[in-house]
Parts: structure tokens; sequence; C-alpha cells
């Protein structure tokens, strides 16, 4: 047809044209022609192919019709210009999914206008664009890129949005992105970008938004940032930034959003920071080091919704100011210094009464004081979280709090509050998470709790509560922690618990539960925690817990559990610990899965248990059932004769202690609850090469520690020989013996037996042998003497452990174990780690029986002859200058000089404190702006980075670093009455471990 109107056309040439044009038409899609598309533009064209081929991953098909026989202009995310020659000038492959690498090709795509490849799996660095002078928008946000911000992408000159947020850049902001005098928007957060912030930024006066959050950038803030006529969004949290705000603040009326948390940014807040801000929304200044008041000016943006200022050191009155924010919806102003102690400092709560949309409330760990106001009432009932919880509060709850039904968090603890738990809880139907613990709440949990069907995590730890619980608390089914721990709930824990299918942490932890553990436990399917120890439990672990496959942490240590180690337990592949100490489970422990790994597990106290994994260091079954033949044998015989048994003893009595000159070492043995052979005085004499210096392990006050091997036990143990004649020390081994003999405890220095004999020059001997603890004692590791072995330094995970461990043993001597227990010596020396370096509390020479933990005057250990409390110099409670009682306050004392110590890694006995300077003086001075440089040297050589990975893991470690010594500060004041008790020691280390742990895990942390 073409061919025939060729050859008969009077003008073929004009014609010729008309049909070329046609074609082009029709393989541009216009009716149903098929034919192989012309492309016109190759550069282009092969540009794109190249891009094609670096994509290695395309599972959407986005590229599906990049083909040759469509025209470039109509593949996907392609448009052209409308008029020839067509040019590509956006391409736009957003959240695609595609991987690989992003070529350079399209580099030569000189008329892009708009570049979106943002949101795929692009791997590799950015591409080199530097030819695109019409390039406007280029994201490449949301992939895998790496590599530097290339100089040469400054070239882009009409560049307007740049967003190249969430990947893996490193190196420093080019210093010429300031030429990109059209920016409207820079997106680079959530890189690893380092260096600082180039002042140029501040010349590019379209600047809008400017996010470089979730870097590690450093340095001040510049001058220039500070004086951008136009910027409306400016984020610079999350990096490692310091100096401050100008105290001088012009006037940057157009900023809307200021976002500076997480920096080490400090000093006061500029007086006039509301009044140069007035069209402010959003302000977080959140984790930084910020001081002084918070300005009163900050009540005057009209407009302000969220404000968050929390994990400064902002003292001070909370500003009565924040009332005229009408639009405030978010205020943050926890973990601060902030003061209520009257109706005056309260006044702000009438303020906040006129911000109606307020829903969000947080003034935690502060130092508000005195009842809950009244005018709580008058606050928002749009509140869905209310957090108070750290404060020094007191009284009962207004009832009035029921009004806020909306209520979703409520977080009351770690105050004094008082009175019970009244119904108004269970009014609050749209509760999640309940904490009420640490406080000084009695009476029941109110029936109307099982209201609260939303309920996650309910926290009513460390009351006075009693009575039963309710068994329509198994109502709750979404909860995902329970925690009960530190009353005194009693009778059986009911089998509704089983209920709680999601559940995740379980915590009954010393109360008075008794009965059966509930076969409805096994039916957790997301359990991760259970503790149940210090309780009166009966029965064995029912054999539904062999269900429980998330489990990672069992404790039922100190109950009444009995029969054979349940084989159910073995089931358990995600234990990480298992503590079935001090109960009386009885017959062979099995010697494969968990049981085999003795880091893990803790059957102490269990005296009939035998055999198992030979770290476990129990009797094998084959002597303890020889011994339990020769046990009733020997029964058997005494029964018979029994009253000339008694005369014999009489008699050896009379000859040991009435006949010192007799030849022949009489031994008197005491036996602490462990199956172990009995020693004589030669065999302690031989063990210890005759009580060689070389085998000197170190000196107390009363006698010489020996490191010794008993040959016919065939182990390493320490063996305590006591100076007789030292002034009480007699009354010192009496002590120990009386109160050792009360005691069992995972963190207390075991004692194997005792030995009172004479000597082989017919004198008085006496000593306890003890399990050697192999990583010798605190003080060597924290001031590293360990003599022959190589120096190596305590992390802060291990420093906590340690401490945990200590507070936990006290408190159980303090409170746990009947008549409370004063230790009157605390100190590194004392404090002795195993294998694995958990830590044992030893020595109790000088400790005393007390009738009231609290008392400052306490009955001893021998009350005709009492023990005087000397303790040592430097860790002896200063009210001791004045009375030789001793008081569990002492020990508290002596435990918070003790956790100085393992912060700052100084004696408090150290040369630099004299005169009046103190260790708790010179911690005092230095807490908490400089407390990150007087840390032990030690403990910061061997966590490089410490400083700086602190504040790069959002303060973590800093806090936890803050937490411990506010512990140890709390238990050093001057007066006993001010300081915690040794359980609210070891309650808020526990936390305080658990964060960081929880860091650590989740966040990727500092781990030291």
């Amino acid at each position: 047809m073409i061919k025939y109107l060729m050859c008969h056309s009077k003008q073929p040439a004009k014609l010729a044209v008309l049909i070329v044009l046609l074609l082009l038409l029709l393989c541009h899609g216009i009716g149903n022609v098929h034919c192989s598309a012309v492309h016109e533009n190759n550069e282009d064209f092969h540009s794109l192919l190249e891009f094609k081929r670096g994509i290695t991953s395309d599972p959407k098909g986005a590229l599906s019709n990049w083909n040759p026989d469509t025209h470039f202009c109509r593949w996907n995310g392609v448009n052209c210009s409308s008029t020839r020659p067509w040019r590509v000038t956006e391409l736009n492959l957003t959240g695609q999914n595609l991987a690989g690498q992003i070529s350079s090709s399209l580099g030569n795509l000189t008329s892009l206008d708009t570049l979106d490849l943002s949101y795929n799996m692009f791997l590799g660095s950015i591409p080199i664009l530097n030819r695109l002078q019409h390039l406007k928008t280029l994201y490449l946000g949301s992939n895998l890129l790496d590599g530097v911000i290339s100089n040469t992408l400054t070239n882009c000159s009409n560049l307007a949005y740049l967003d190249l947020s969430k990947n893996n850049l490193t190196g420093v902001i080019p210093p010429r992105i300031g030429f990109l005098t059209k920016l409207a928007g820079i997106l680079l957060i959530r890189n690893d970008l380092t260096g600082g912030i180039p002042a140029a930024l501040g010349n590019i006066t379209t600047l809008r938004v400017l996010d470089l959050s979730e870097n590690h950038l450093d340095g001040r803030i510049p001058h220039e940032i500070w004086q951008m006529s136009n910027i409306v969004q400016l984020y610079l949290d999350q990096n490692n930034l310091s100096g401050g705000i100008p105290q001088t603040l012009s006037n940057i009326s157009s900023l809307q959003d200021l976002s500076l948390a997480s920096n080490m940014l400090g000093n006061t807040l500029p007086s006039n920071i509301g009044d140069a801000l007035p069209n402010l929304r959003l302000l977080y200044l959140g984790m930084n080091y910020f001081e002084g008041y918070i300005p009163a000016s900050l009540g005057n943006p009209s407009g302000l919704e969220q404000i968050d200022l929390s994990s400064n050191y902002f003292t001070g009155q909370i500003p009565s100011s924040f009332g005229k924010l009408l639009q405030l919806y978010y205020l943050n102003l926890e973990a601060n210094e902030l003061e209520a102690r009257d109706s005056e400092g309260w006044e702000f709560f009438h303020g906040l009464a006129n911000c109606s949309f307020l829903n969000e409330l947080s003034l935690s760990n502060n130092q508000l004081q005195g009842p809950i106001p009244n005018s709580i009432a008058n606050l928002s009932t749009n509140l869905i979280a209310l957090h108070m919880g750290g404060n020094h509060l007191s009284g009962i709850i207004p009832t009035s709090i029921q009004k806020f039904s909306g209520l979703i968090d409520l977080g009351l603890d770690y105050n004094n509050l008082t009175g019970t738990i009244e119904d108004w809880i269970g009014k609050l139907t749209n509760l999640q998470t309940l904490r009420l613990q640490s406080n000084n709440f009695i009476g029941t949990v109110p029936p109307s709790i099982h209201n609260l069907t939303n309920l996650t995590v309910l926290s009513l730890a460390n009351n006075k509560l009693t009575g039963f619980v309710p068994p329509s608390l198994g109502n709750l089914k979404p909860i995902l922690m329970l925690n009960l721990s530190y009353n005194s709930f009693q009778g059986s824990i009911p089998a509704e618990f089983g209920n709680f299918r999601q559940l995740t942490e379980l915590d009954l932890s010393a109360n008075k539960f008794s009965g059966e553990i509930p076969e409805t436990l096994g039916q957790f399917q997301q359990i991760q925690t259970i503790q149940m120890d210090q309780n009166f439990l009966t029965g064995n672990i029912p054999i539904t817990f062999s269900n429980l496959k998330s489990l990672s942490m069992l404790n039922l240590s100190h109950n009444n559990l009995s029969g054979p180690m349940p084989a159910c337990v073995n089931d358990l592949e995600s234990l990480t610990k298992l503590d079935l100490s001090y109960n009386n489970f009885q017959g062979e422990i099995p010697n494969s899965g968990i049981f085999d790994n003795a880091t893990i597990v803790s059957l102490d106290g269990n005296p009939g248990l035998c055999g198992g994994a030979m770290d476990l260091h129990m009797p094998s079954c084959r002597v303890v059932r020889r011994r339990k033949v020769e046990i009733v044998n020997y029964m058997v015989k005494i029964l018979i004769p029994i009253f000339g048994f008694m005369s014999l003893i009489m008699f050896i009595y009379i000859i040991i202690h009435g006949n010192k000159t007799s030849r022949g070492p009489y031994i008197l043995l005491l036996s602490f609850g462990k199956q172990f052979p009995k020693v004589s005085y030669k065999d302690l004499a031989q063990a210890t090469g005759n009580f060689s210096e070389s085998n000197l392990v170190g000196r107390g006050s009363y006698g010489s520690v020996y490191k010794g091997n008993l040959t016919q036990a065939k182990m390493q143990v320490a063996i305590k020989v006591f100076d007789l004649e030292m002034r009480y020390a007699d009354k010192s081994f009496a002590s120990e013996c009386e109160v050792l003999r009360r005691i069992r405890h995972r963190n207390l220095l075991s004692i194997l037996t005792a030995c009172s004999t004479i000597d082989n020059t017919g004198n008085d001997f006496k000593a306890l042998i003890y399990e050697f603890m192999q990583n010798g004692n605190l003080d060597t590791w924290l001031h590293h003497r360990r003599a022959g072995l190589p120096t190596k330094c305590l992390g802060l995970v291990q420093r906590m452990n340690i401490a945990v461990g200590i507070a936990d043993a006290l408190a159980y001597l303090h409170h746990d174990c009947g008549t409370p227990i004063v230790h009157c010596d605390l100190k590194p020396t004392n404090i002795l780690l195993d294998d694995d370096m958990n830590a044992h509390l030893g020595d109790f020479g000088i400790a005393s029986l007390v009738l009231d933990a609290r008392s400052t005057k306490v009955g001893h250990a021998g009350p005709n002859n009492p023990v005087p409390v000397t303790g040592t110099i430097g860790y002896i409670a200063p009210e001791y200058a004045q009375s030789i009682h001793a008081s569990t306050c002492g020990d508290v004392y002596s435990f918070g000089i003790v956790l100085l110590e393992m912060i700052i890694g100084k004696r408090p006995t150290d040369s630099m404190f004299e005169d009046e300077l103190t260790m708790v003086s010179y911690v005092e001075r230095n807490f908490p702006d400089k407390l990150l440089h007087i840390i032990d040297v030690h403990l910061r050589e061997e966590c490089k980075g410490f400083i700086q990975a602190a504040v790069e893991s959002k303060n973590e470690a800093h806090r936890c670093l803050l937490s411990l010594v506010q512990v140890a500060l709390s238990c050093t004041h001057l007066s006993p009455r001010e300081r915690m008790n040794m359980r609210e020691v070891a309650i808020n280390l526990h936390s305080i471990r658990r964060s960081y742990v929880r860091a650590i895990k989740d966040e990727q942390v500092l781990v030291c």
C-alpha cells in the first residue's frame, strides 16, 4: 500500500514524512498496531537500560515492561518531557523492594528533574550525579547505601529537596553543601555521619527543613544555624552535640519544630526562648545536661503542642505559665530535679487545668513532695497517660482520680503513698499499665481490679499488702507482666493465673504463698520469667511446666518443695537460669540437659540431693546411700544405750574443756548442713603446709585465712584460723558459728565445717573451713593486686552483678532469716568471688543478731559477752562513733561506701580524702554533671569509648551509672533514718540492672 502511494503521488517526499509520523504514533500505542519502538533518544534509553542491568532483584515486577519493544517514556516509573526530543524528566520507583546497585548511568539523564528511589534495598555508594543541573528532588532514603556523601553532589545547583536518610552513610557532611542555595529540605536521618554540622548550612536562606538526627555528629551547633530566617523544622536529636542554646536567642519566628534530644547539650535555657520562638509547636530537649530553671516564657508560644524536657537537671518549680498553652497535649518533665514542696510549688497543676487537650503528663523521678493535690481532678479528662513515680509523694491517692476513665497508663510507683487501694481502681476500665510498686499500701487487692480487662502490666510489688489474691485476677487475660513480689499475700496461688496465656513475666517472690504450685501455670505460652522464691510452697514442680518452651528464668528457691528432681525441667531448652536452692528436693540429679551446666543451675540447700555434674559439687549418690545406712545403724546403736552415751559425752566434754594438757587433738565438729568429712588439727596443718606463709590468703580482725587442699576430701578449701590471743577472738568464733548456723543464701559464703580442738603444743585451736573462692576478693579486683595473675578490669555489668548479689545477701540477713543479722564489717576484702564471678559475703566474726531491723540499739550474738562493734575505718557508719550497738542501718552505710568504691575505683581511705573531703562528699560534688570524669579509670580504659558510647546509645550506660550513684548516696546519709533499708536497695539495684541489660539486648548499647 505504502509503495503504491509513493509511486503515484505527486509529492512523494511530503507523503513519506506523513507515513513515518503515522508509524511513530502507532508505535507509541495509538491504535492496535504492534511494532518495534523507535528510541530516537539513545542516550536516555541506554542509560536506563544500564540502570536496569544493576538491579539484582525485582520482586514486584516494577521493571517488567522495560524492554526495547516499549518506548522508554512508557516504562514504569519513567516520565518524559512533553515535546521532542523526548527526555527523561522523572524516575520514580519508590517502595518497589528493588535490590542491587544504583548505576551512575543515571547521571547522563541531564534533563532529570526528580529522582526517587527511596524505600528499596539498594546497596553500594551514592551514584555520581554531578551532571544533573536540572535536578530539583533527590530521594534515596530508606535503602542500604554506604560510603560518603560526595562533594560532587553539590554541583546539582538547582536541588531543592535532598533525602539520604536511613542508610549507612559515613564520613562528614560535605562543607560545600552550602553551595546548594536553593535547598528547602535536607534529610540525613539515621546514618553514621560524623564530624560537625557545617556552618555553611546557615547560608541557605531558602532552607525550611533540616533533619540531621540519629547520627554521630559532634561539636557545637554553629551560631549560623540559629539565624536561619526561614527554618520551620530543625531536628538534631540523637547525636553527640555539645555546648548549648545561645543565651541571646534571636527571633526565629518561623521555627515550629525544634528537637535537640539525646545529645550532650548543657547550660541554662535562654530566658526568652518562648518569645524568640513564637510559632513553636514542638520542643524536644530531653536526655541532655540542661540545668537551671525552666523559663516561664515557654508558656508564651500559643500553638505549642508538645514539650519534652525529660532526663536533664532542671531545678526549681514547674512554671504555672504552662497553663497558657491551650493546645498542649504532651508534657514530659520526668527525670529532673523539679520541686513541689508546698501549695505554691503545686500551682502548675491548677494551670494545667486550662490545657483541655492534655493527654500525656509525666512528672516522674523528680522532687515532688507531699500528698497528691486534689486539683488533679481539674486536669483534662482526655488524659491517657499519667506518670508521677519516683518522687516523694505521700498520703492516699485522691479518689477523684477515677474521673480519668480514658486513662491507659498510670504510674505512681516508688513513692511513699499509703492507705488502701480503693475501688476507684475498678473505674479506670481502659487501663493497660498500672504501676503502684514500692509504696506503703496496706490492705487487700480490691475485687474491682478484675474490671481492668485491658490490663497488660500490673505491678503491686514491695508494698504491705496482705490477704488472699482474688481469683478474679485471672480474668485479666491480656496481661503480659504481673509482679506481686515483696508483700504479705497468703494462701494458695490462684489456679486462674493459668488464664494468662500471653504472660511473659510472673513475680510472686517474698510473700507467704503456700500449697502446691498450680498445674495450670504450665499453660503459659509466652512466659519468659517465673519467680516464686521466698514463699512456703510445697509439693513438686508440676509436670505441665514442660510446656513452657519460652521460659528463660525459673526461681523457686527458699520454699518447702520436695520430691525427686523433676524431669520436666530438663525439657526447658530456653532456660538460662534455674534456682531451686534451699528446698527439700531429694534423690539423684540428672546428669544431662540443663543440669549439666552448673553455671546456670543453683541447687544449694537441698541436703537430699546427690550426683549430677561434677561442677555442682554434690556428693555422689553411692556415698549418700552408704551414709544413710550408717546413720540408721548408728541411731540404732545410740538409742539402746542412750543414757550411757550421754554420760560418755559429758566425760569427753570434761576432758576437752578441763584438761588442755592432754595429748592428742580432740575435735568438736560443728555441722552446717553439708556432708563433709571430719577434720583434725593435723588435717588442717597438712592441708596448709603447716600454715605456711605461702598459703596465706589474707588477715582479718581476729585471725588469718589460709588456702588448703584436703587430701581426704580431694577439694580446695579456705581455712580461717582464729588468733585466740587477741581479745574477743573466741567470742568472734562463737558469733560466727551462731550466725552461720542460722543462715543460708546463694550470696553468702558457704561454710563446710568448724573445728575446735587443741594444737600440737596443747593450746586452744579454733578454725572455720569454707569453700575456696578461686577469684579471690573484690578488693584485689578493684585495686589490681591479684598476685601471679594478669590484671583484668571488672566491667560495668560485672560490678552491677556483684552489687546486686551483696545487696540480696544483706537484704536476706536483715529481713528474711528470722531474727535479723547485722554483718558489721562489710568491705571489699570480705566479698569473695567464685569461678563465675558471683559474689559471696563472708567473715561474720563480729556479726550481731538484732531484734528490730531498723533499730539503732540492738542485742548481740552473745548476750552475756557482746562483741563490740569495731568494723573497718572508712566503711564503718559514723553513728558507731557514739554507740557500740550494731544496727542494720550501719550495714546500709557500709554497702553505700563499697558501691561508691566500685564505681570510682578509690578506697574511702585514699590519701586524696583528707580534712573535710570524704569519698561521699567528693562524689556529691561531682554528681551528676562530672560523674563520668571520676569513674574508675580502669573501667574507662577497659570500656574504650565509654563516654561517647554512653551518649550514642541514648545514655543508657550513663543513666545506669547515675542510678547506681543515687542508690549509693542514699545509703550514706549521715542520719541513719534517712537511709533506705537493704530490701529497698536490692529492689532498686535489680531494677537498674534489668533496665540496663534490657537496653543491651534491645538497643545494642555499650557492653563492658
